[in-house]
């Protein structure tokens, strides 16, 4: 069995580009993988938190892993905070990448862009995200294709330890969705979904009322010309709710091309909502009941455990190859 990670930063509600794009993958993946997913809280804090709120929010995604279908007896549900080989690792992985390397990393320009000066952990951030992979021996890291550039850095840093201390990392491949797995903004089709977005009808999230689901898609951005065909450039629009309906309906693009042909985008905007609410309902009624409950809090504590056990083997090999301790 190949081993698989991901992780997901507490940091508020998943929204459907977030599910389509990596969690569905996840729990896939726990079918014939040995898996291990992890809620990345100490990612979340490059930037100021709450500490009450991002505890609500650490148990928040805990319970949407569970909801979604992740199963604590198939996978290892963790916080990244618990293993302290986190931590430890990404030091030695930050002595062993370079700057340069860092500074061309399109999320740190896109999120220091316009600053003066940005927190160190914004910059340095990447390096505990290969620690998070290289931990546990990942084969496989199930991610959005916005994370392509973080794997290929992960990869890098691997072989450049491997090839100078001898073999002690495993070096990992992202899996990468083919469908639905860059879902745009519904405001601004050219830019990707987002928690941090301004306005609430740019996203729906995975435990959005009906009704607000419904306003959001009703109000989604798409054109004048008023035919329903998939064309990202001239349609980016359109082409993204038929890439949302595909998604979660299992139809092909070309499917619902021609279920749609000579039909308004009132029409398809309409389906559309009836299929978000019905795909989203089970997953909500599995979060209500999981989110306050004990068994929650016992898989955290299980999949801590177990998650550190690897990780200390891990940590026993690397430091047995860089000459620490006694």
């Amino acid at each position: 069995m190949k081993r698989v990670f991901s992780g997901v930063q507490p940091t508020g509600n998943i929204h459907i580009g977030n599910y389509l794009g990596a969690l569905k993958q996840f729990v896939q993946l726990q079918e014939e993988n040995d898996a291990i997913y992890c809620i990345v809280d100490m990612h979340s804090i490059t930037v100021p938190q709450d500490p009450k709120v991002l505890r609500q929010h650490i148990l928040d995604v805990a319970a949407l892993y569970m909801a979604v279908g992740l199963d604590p007896k198939k996978s290892i549900i963790f916080v990244q905070s618990d293993v302290p080989g986190h931590a430890e690792l990404s030091w030695i992985l930050t002595c062993n990448s370079y700057t340069g390397e860092l500074s061309r990393m399109t999320q740190f320009k896109q999120k220091s862009k316009g600053k003066e000066s940005a927190p160190t952990g914004l910059f340095t951030y990447p390096i505990l995200m290969a620690a998070d992979i290289l931990l546990y021996d990942a084969d496989i890291v199930p991610v959005g294709n916005d994370q392509k550039q973080h794997i290929e850095l992960t990869r890098d840093i691997a072989i450049r330890i491997n090839n100078k201390y001898g073999e002690t990392f495993v070096v990992p491949e992202g899996q990468f969705v083919k469908s639905g797995a860059r879902v745009m903004a519904l405001d601004d089709p050219t830019s990707k979904m987002s928690k941090s977005a301004e306005n609430p009808h740019s996203r729906i999230s995975l435990l959005d009322e009906p009704s607000k689901i419904k306003k959001s898609i009703m109000k989604a951005t798409t054109d004048s010309e008023g035919v329903i065909r998939f064309d990202i450039e001239n349609k980016p629009g359109i082409s993204n709710l038929l890439s949302i309906y595909s998604a979660f309906s299992g139809l092909s693009i070309e499917e619902l091309e021609k279920k749609y042909d000579s039909q308004g985008y009132g029409t398809l905007k309409k389906d559309l909502v009836e299929i978000t609410v019905d795909a989203l309902a089970p997953i909500q009624a599995r979060y209500r009941e999981i989110r306050d409950s004990q068994e929650l809090l016992d898989a955290l504590k299980d999949g801590g455990q177990r998650a550190n056990a690897i990780a200390e083997k891990t940590m026993k090999r690397v430091k047995d190859r860089f000459g620490l301790g006694l």
